[in-house]
């Protein structure tokens, strides 16, 4: 039960991470990279996209 919920859990953070990269202000080619990488190491690829990943070209308060 505990795999599936944490599956669960870097599922939408995936999915996350794969919005804001579309979102971002970073090239086609880097959001292509950034989404590959998160696809194929889901775990891994998050935590890189989230410590040096494309940031996004708004801002919230």
């Amino acid at each position: 039960m505990e795999y599936g919920i944490l599956g669960l859990l870097v599922l939408i953070l995936d999915i996350f991470a794969v919005i804001k990269i579309l979102g971002s202000g970073a090239s086609t080619g880097a959001k292509i990279l950034w989404v590959l990488g998160i696809l194929i190491f889901p775990i891994v690829g998050f935590i890189v996209w989230l410590l040096a990943g494309p940031k996004s070209s708004g801002r919230l308060a």
